[in-house]
């Protein structure tokens, strides 16, 4: 045993106790999925539900991922598996076929449970749509009460619920009396006390008024006939010795080979039959497990292994069901008792296990006097405990009344025609609300024009004034979300207006989540339109990983999107995009490559109109720079005044981010100047400048231009006022494209 399987005394305590809550409800379980095939398979359910309790408690456990959980049959199996009994029994199926049938169906979801967990899928089932999970689970509590509200009455048979409710001739008094006190204590028993698990307080209520009944009712004394009660467990033909000590145990174990008496007979039934239901039942008893395995976490402020846990859970169910016992699930209120009684890990849900059989072995002659009434009242209370009231809170608002439509749906095929079908039209109604949501998603994220926006690519005057005139031609369309099947349409409806008089359309993915094959489609019929008219498309931003995992550029390559060039272009950035239009602008009208292959002091605007000894004298004052492509001219951090005069080149500065990497700030090129905050403030550099292509510089110390300012004092007012209206170019002009970006 493992450290962490040893057992401590919280581990024996929480185990007891787990066991007193576990045994009463796994046999109210057992008897209702056996109830379909007539009282004298009453006894059949006591050992079914007890021998899951034991097997699926012990093995669940032991190999399971979360520590202190309690697995024993549930209320979702007992619905499924007494749904699948009675539609069986109706289709004319043999008893021994029935309960063998069960079995398989609960053996074959202990098999996927533990495919599931081998798959690592215990992290997906947690995702099964919230809508479809508590419909189904109100479906589930709605088939409970149905079912059992005849044998609160004291109605015979299976001729159904409203059969029962329609023929009050029929009802017995004793049942009727000890179902409604059973089902008042099972209602107020947490009220009543913290201590004693409502289950107990309810059953030996229904107990003691049945008793309690039987003394003026000599009918309800019988032990054998009695279809109010149980009845005999096994083959009870206990003897004590003359000294009163037990010399030999009830046979309470005669109906472990029953069902297996069909395969004998080669009475197998078709595989076909119970995939379905085995499957359903799979994911069922896994979602509720994984659910009370995410309750007990935040109770305890642990963390359990959900792939592990449904290995555990499917070794479990596998073993109970060929034991001929019933599957189940983690559940919460044995789970409550089993920590609030000091347990500490998993041996206390082996003991529990233990302690169950021990508990039917001592309690066997005791079990044959449970009122039926009595199980059915705890179960009735149960199924309505299940029932997703807060849902009918959400009828209020339109925005979930879609989510309670699909609730109800799945609710009523449970209810009407079967759990299968309640799975599958949930979740294809869920499927259909999510492409719903999904495709009336706004995808055009913001829209702006080659004028609202620039490049950081620093501009002279001139160019400055070119870009923004043609700049009109130029659509951004700034896309969001799912690009999918569902809206495709709405991407080309975004994009129709910019196909014919916009010369240049680019698509920003940066915010994509996800493309499918429709919307490259989509993107290669706006690219066919665009180069139909002799116009370009530009892709950006292409995320290099969705949070899907993909891959956006290898997809748009592996789908063809890219093998077609002509007009089409990607890049990396949205900045990246409006600075290939720009140099298309410019070169178009003889701006690129600019006509100097160097710079001179007269050729900057600021020192167009300055005499020549003036500029010689200037020019004394500076230092000239090379640098190669790569080079690093200054660093952010760096203690400088200097102010630079770019003759040839072109200069990227970028700002540091806290996570080590850096945020392209502007690009600067022939006739710009650059570290003018320094050379005002002389405080250390927030940039970093490095050479794009070999550059050509001049620089001029804050110091020396202070000394020319003595004799200069034109030159240094114009150079001033230069830097201060260059300022306020570049800071209206970041203003103007963040009101743009706001308000689109």
């Amino acid at each position: 045993m493992t450290p962490a399987m040893r057992v401590q005394a919280g581990d024996v305590w929480g185990g007891l106790a787990a066991s007193v809550v576990a045994l009463p409800a796994a046999i109210s379980f057992g008897v209702a999925v056996y109830e379909p095939l007539g009282q004298g398979f009453n006894a059949q359910g006591v050992m079914a539900g007890m021998v899951g309790a034991t097997v699926l408690g012990v093995l669940a456990a032991r190999f399971g991922g979360c520590q202190r959980l309690i697995s024993s049959p549930c209320a979702p199996a007992a619905a499924v598996l007494s749904a699948f009994a009675l539609q069986f029994t109706h289709a004319g199926m043999a008893a021994n076929q029935v309960l063998l049938s069960l079995l398989l169906i609960g053996a074959l979801s202990g098999l996927l449970q533990m495919l599931f967990g081998l798959s690592r899928l215990g992290g997906l089932i947690k995702y099964m749509p919230y809508p479809v999970v508590s419909g189904y689970l109100s479906g589930v509590g709605l088939i409970i009460i149905a079912a059992q509200t005849p044998k609160c009455l004291g109605v015979a048979g299976n001729n159904g619920v409203l059969f029962a409710l329609t023929t009050p001739e029929q009802w017995r008094a004793p049942s009727l009396i000890v179902g409604a006190v059973a089902m008042v204590l099972m209602w107020a028993g947490p009220r009543l006390s913290t201590r004693v698990p409502a289950v107990i307080i309810a059953l030996a209520g229904g107990m003691l008024t049945y008793g309690m009944l039987a003394l003026k009712d000599a009918s309800l004394r019988s032990l054998h006939g009695n279809p109010l009660i149980v009845g005999p467990v096994g083959d009870l033909h206990a003897s004590v010795s003359g000294s009163g000590t037990l010399t030999s145990l009830p046979n309470v174990f005669s109906g472990l080979l029953l069902p297996w008496e069909a395969i004998a007979e080669a009475n197998l039934p078709p595989i076909s039959l119970l995939l379905y239901p085995a499957l359903s039942l799979a994911v069922l008893l896994s979602i509720d497990t994984l659910k009370t395995c995410v309750e007990l976490d935040t109770l305890t402020r642990s963390r359990h292994d959900s792939n592990r846990e449904l290995i555990g859970q499917g070794i479990g169910n596998l073993a109970s069901s060929l034991c001929s016992g019933l599957p189940g699930a983690g559940t919460m209120g044995a789970t409550l008792v089993n920590i609030s009684s000091g347990a500490r890990s998993n041996a206390s849900g082996m003991i529990e296990g233990v302690m169950v059989l021990v508990a039917y072995l001592l309690l066997a002659p005791l079990i044959a006097w449970i009122p039926l009434a009595a199980l059915a009242a705890i179960l009735i209370v149960v199924g309505l405990k299940m029932i997703d009231r807060h849902a009918l809170s959400l009828v209020r608002s339109r925005d979930t009344q879609l989510d309670v439509v699909v609730m109800v749906t799945v609710a009523l095929v449970a209810l009407t025609v079967s759990l299968i079908a309640a799975t599958g039209t949930g979740l294809l109604l869920a499927v259909l609300l999510f492409l719903r949501r999904q495709a009336g998603t706004q995808i055009v994220r913001r829209n702006t024009f080659g004028n609202q926006v620039f490049s950081r690519c620093e501009r002279l005057e001139h160019e400055r004034a070119l870009l923004e005139d043609k700049g009109k031609q130029t659509a951004i369309l700034e896309l969001q979300g799912p690009l999918f099947f569902g809206t495709a349409n709405q991407l080309i409806r975004a994009a129709e207006p910019y196909l014919a008089g916009y010369r240049y359309l680019i698509l920003d993915l940066r915010w994509v989540q996800s493309v499918d094959l429709s919307a490259v489609h989509a993107i290669e019929q706006i690219r066919d339109s665009l180069a139909e008219n002799g116009h370009e498309l530009l892709l950006s931003d292409l995320p290099g990983e969705l949070p899907s995992g993909e891959n956006l550029r290898q997809y748009f390559d592996h789908t063809g999107m890219l093998k077609k060039r002509e007009h089409t272009h990607v890049f990396d950035e949205l900045d990246d995009a409006l600075g290939w239009i720009e140099d298309q602008w410019l070169t178009e009208a003889g701006l690129r490559p600019r006509a100097d292959p160097s710079y001179a002091l007269r050729d900057f605007d600021v020192f167009r109109h300055r005499k020549d000894d003036t500029l010689a004298d200037l020019e004394a004052c500076m230092q000239r720079h090379w640098l190669k492509a790569g080079e690093r001219l200054f660093t952010a951090g760096e203690q400088s005044d200097d102010l630079y005069f770019i003759l040839r080149g072109e200069i990227r500065l970028d700002v540091p981010l806290a996570d080590g990497r850096e945020h392209h700030l502007a690009s600067h090129h022939q006739g710009d100047f650059i570290g003018e905050l320094g050379f005002l403030d002389g405080r250390n550099r927030v940039d970093s400048a490095t050479a794009v292509t070999d550059v050509e510089l001049l620089s001029l110390s804050r110091s020396r231009f202070d000394q020319l300012a003595d004799n200069h004092k034109r030159l240094s007012i114009t150079l001033m006022t230069e830097i201060a209206r260059v300022l306020a170019s570049r800071l209206r002009q970041t203003s103007n494209e963040l009101r743009v970006l706001e308000s689109s």
